[in-house]
């Protein structure tokens, strides 16, 4: 068995990011999940504590009733055994905007996410805002230093674009040069692709839209409410 997974454009913990949030708390089970918040991406300009404290608030106003911000700021803690049993047994694993080097770099082949994974076979939700979302690909965009980088891999043979409607739409063009085998995923803020792992499908939430690019030079524009797959054959809208 396999869980969901939530893709976000950035923006979290605010506005209509409300949607996709509360669509995906509804996947894990309802108030009662377990949520776990994992602020590493914030931590390198030390917003981490404030950030996950934000995320701990956002979901108890969207009525969950045990949400936590675990310590996993780095590759150590990340390793950590206390941590890493917490991560699978919960049933929503949210991880947050910030540096997407940083959080790859400290959950690869790590303890923590071994346990994310495991909770994901068994239901769980894995989901990530802007730099969350991109690591979970094969492949990632680091637009500190410019370049291309290996992801988590959960999410094979695309990469994210956050942000879409603000900034990330710039970077398309040299990324289909990069990737030429790789499907681009734009994601506008506020606005979250949740997929079901047992139906192969998305499902669009919030304030914008996901574009897909493709090596055609097509794109597919999905509104929110919109529901897609990823395949070539069978791109077209499910409802």
């Amino acid at each position: 068995m396999s869980g969901y997974l939530l893709l976000s454009g950035g923006a979290e913990f605010g506005g209509r990011m409300a949607d996709p949030d509360r669509a995906a708390l509804a996947a894990a089970g309802g108030p009662e999940a377990p949520v776990a918040i994992i602020p590493a991406a914030a931590a390198p300009d030390r917003n981490d504590q404030r950030a996950g404290d934000n995320g701990v608030r956002w979901f108890r106003q969207l009525g969950a009733r045990q949400v936590h911000r675990l310590g996993l700021v780095d590759r150590a803690s990340a390793d950590d055994p206390a941590i890493a049993a917490h991560l699978e047994d919960a049933r929503l694993i949210y991880l947050l905007g910030g540096f997407p080097g940083h959080l790859a770099q400290s959950l690869t082949n790590s303890r923590s996410w071994t346990a994310m994974l495991a909770a994901y076979r068994k239901g769980a939700v894995i989901a990530g805002s802007s730099a969350g979302a991109m690591v979970m690909c094969d492949h990632y965009y680091d637009p500190g230093n410019g370049s291309v980088a290996l992801g988590l891999g959960l999410i094979q043979a695309v990469c994210v674009l956050p942000h879409h409607d603000t900034f990330g739409h710039k970077w398309a063009p040299r990324l289909q040069e990069r990737l030429p085998n790789t499907l681009l995923m734009g994601i506008d803020e506020e606005t979250g692709a949740l997929f079901d792992a047992t139906l192969g499908v998305w499902r669009v939430y919030g304030k914008g839209a996901v574009t897909l690019y493709r090596e055609n030079a097509r794109t597919d524009v999905f509104e929110s409410g919109r529901r897609f797959t990823l395949e070539e054959t069978d791109l077209r809208t499910k409802g």
